[in-house]
């Protein structure tokens, strides 16, 4: 299904009158809704000045941002109001993710989500209260019937905050329909209060090569172009040189937004390219799947370049895996371009924000047909190489300070059988090769008198179920689990204590959906009931991710990430101590140093009492508008239970 690229009219405070005839919040025939300008209101300071500290559709390091995060003037408690009449139908509270999060059903189908709040306003929040001493918890989610708690627009309904995975305070908000796809609010026809005459900004755009035989600049490997000076927005750029290229080759763009009056930096809604004049791409982040599709950023952007470059790049084609429907490519190649020998492709880029303010940028590409050639490096004294996998290929670099005017053959080797691949071209003394894996993985690579082995042992093919076990583990891939066809590689090394580390993939090649990791310890831990799967961290810390074992001493849990891992054992209870009654409440200080907090209990006298928990500031507290608590006053116990089972009671005299 392609998507429909709205004809915006506005410039940030003009009403969409493209939409007046159509009834609020009817939804297209392809699944989309939309909505006539003016049904929503906005939920903070309505008919003041407001300011976005994110937009929707923003890239994220693992997900695009699903709402507008609106700023509350750096502090909490600012009302929040429904954006248009409904009633409320789920409540949660969490330590984490939406934090304390209030979700109103509307008429029109939608549902506008409140997140990251202090405190819920309204009879929902005394039923909300109860069902938690019900179930004596704070962490709850709650659904309501429809109707039960009616709101009208404009009402009073909570208190902005900066709860669960917020990191500062704003209101995380959104609107949702049916099927839970989170939706641009400023689609349709913005808000007064969010002012944008400010267009895109461009910071870089880069070409790739796609396929064995392409080229970019005479070389594959990606190039990046990146103006000297860096333009203003709206301020059109034309890359003055022509680009050689060919083959399939993809374009990435590089680029932020902002509004009016504010500094920070947020996402581009559109980007459209021409070839030639005629329409060849384009994408439209309006509508993201929620909570699977938005994972899908992973794909939608080079991964691999963002987590090792620090660039964001954008593909400006339909990647492999790529389920999204916000594009409306009109090309075969789902926006990849094949440039051919002798050609010229003049390309036309558009950036886009939700205003519909505008930057561009031209492009000029000739096709020039690849031929061997060489350049030599006098810093390159002696042979070496290394080598990488991009999509299906390999491509092998050995440095080569010989004077040949031809590189040497590289020598695949697997068992007792070697393949010579023939140099593609020499650069600077690095002669590079080329295959394609997909013809058989080789045993090791020989360049020379070097020998390297390939550390890749099986491909993984997307969009089927295949299981890959060795003595040491196993790894479930689902379906959806990959973007596309992946060449793992596997190792363990033991430790003279501990369970040794096991290392699956790596943590640069992005997953869609969980895979399911079984590790084979050689030896089953004395106590497993406390023992568990640890990914290390990129700050080199230890991620607690679980595991259940099976009756032959084996461990088993879903990862949504390539990493490496160790079994450990959690043997030492959390901790936790009274650090202040500010207002007549408490406040505790917790921590664990291994598996994590998992459970907290005060009891008062033997009468539970609830506690919200701040992962941020590892801190326990009551609050003053609890009513069915115990008094703050006695004796008391605090309860702490990590994710391992151990459990610390503290005695306390309130």
């Amino acid at each position: 299904m392609f998507l429909v690229l709205l004809a915006w009219r506005v410039g940030g405070q003009e009403a969409d009158t493209s939409d007046r005839d159509r009834a609020p919040g009817e939804l297209l025939n392809a699944g989309r809704a939309t909505v006539a300008p003016g049904y929503f209101m906005f939920p903070i300071a309505p008919g003041k000045p407001g300011f976005l500290a994110g937009s929707m559709g923003e890239l994220r390091p693992n997900h695009f941002h699903g709402g507008l995060d609106i700023k509350t003037g750096g502090g909490v408690n600012q009302p929040v109001y429904a954006a248009a009449d409904g009633y409320v139908s789920r409540l949660k509270q969490s330590s984490f993710g939406y934090g304390n999060v209030l979700y109103i059903n509307h008429s029109n189908g939608l549902t506008t989500v409140y997140g990251h709040l202090n405190e819920f306003k309204g009879a929902f929040a005394a039923e909300l209260l109860r069902r938690q001493y019900d179930k004596q918890s704070y962490e709850l989610e709650a659904f309501f019937e429809k109707d039960r708690f009616p709101v009208k627009r404009g009402e009073l309904v909570a208190l902005s905050g900066n709860t669960g995975g917020s990191a500062g305070p704003h209101l995380h908000w959104e609107v949702r329909d049916a099927q839970d796809r989170q939706y641009n609010p400023l689609q349709w026809g913005g808000f007064p209060e969010i002012q944008d005459h400010v267009a895109p900004t461009l910071q870089a755009f880069a070409l790739e090569p796609l396929s064995i035989e392409a080229r970019v600049k005479n070389v594959f490997a990606k190039a990046l172009f990146a103006p000297k000076v860096q333009p203003g927005p709206g301020v059109a750029t034309t890359w003055a040189d022509t680009i050689s290229a060919f083959g399939t080759v993809g374009v990435l763009v590089q680029g932020f937004d902002r509004f009016d009056n504010a500094w920070n930096r947020n996402g581009i809604q559109r980007v459209a390219m021409t070839v030639n004049g005629q329409p060849f791409y384009q994408h439209n982040i309006d509508a993201i799947p929620f909570p699977t599709g938005t994972r899908q950023v992973g794909n939608f952007v080079d991964f691999l370049y963002q987590n090792t470059q620090g660039r964001t790049l954008q593909k400006l084609w339909v990647d492999d895996g790529n389920d999204l429907l916000m594009y409306a490519t009109t090309s075969p190649t789902k926006g990849r371009l094949t440039v051919e020998a002798g050609k010229v492709y003049n390309v036309d880029i558009t950036l886009a924000d939700s205003y519909n303010n505008q930057t561009a940028l031209h492009l000029v590409l000739r096709g020039e047909q690849p031929a061997y050639f060489k350049t030599r490096a006098a810093v390159v004294k002696k042979p070496a190489l290394r080598f990488e996998v991009t999509r299906n290929l390999l491509k092998a670099v050995a440095a080569d300070p010989s004077a040949d005017s031809v590189g040497a053959n590289l020598v695949l080797l697997r068992g007792n059988r070697r393949l010579e691949i023939k140099p593609s071209y020499t650069q600077n003394s690095e002669t590079v090769y080329l295959y394609d894996l997909r013809a058989g993985l080789p045993d090791s690579i020989r360049f020379g008198t070097i020998t390297k082995k390939f550390d890749r042992q099986v491909m993984i093919p997307a969009g089927k179920e295949t299981n890959y076990a060795t003595a040491k583990l196993n790894v479930m891939f689902g379906k959806e689990t990959l973007f596309g066809n992946i060449y793992l590689g596997t190792s363990y090394k033991p430790e003279p204590i501990g369970s040794g580390f096991w290392t699956v993939g790596a943590p640069l090649i992005p997953l869609y959906h969980t895979a399911t990791l079984t590790l084979k310890p050689t030896t089953p831990p004395a106590d497993p009931a406390r023992t568990a799967i640890y990914a290390a961290t990129l700050k080199g810390g230890k991620a607690y991710l679980g595991g259940k074992w099976d009756e032959q001493g084996n461990i088993t849990a879903n990862i949504r990430q390539f990493a490496s891992y160790r079994i450990l054992t959690d043997t030492v209870a959390p901790k936790g101590s009274l650090i202040g009654r500010p207002g007549g409440q408490v406040l505790f200080r917790v921590g664990d140093d291994l598996s994590g907090l998992a459970t907290y209990r005060l009891l008062v006298g033997g009468r539970f009492r609830m506690l919200r928990f701040e992962h941020k500031n590892s801190t326990l507290f009551s609050v003053p508008t609890d009513t069915l608590g115990a008094r703050l006053k006695g004796p008391a116990e605090l309860r702490l239970t990590d994710q391992a089972g151990n459990e610390r009671v503290i005695p306390l005299s309130l």
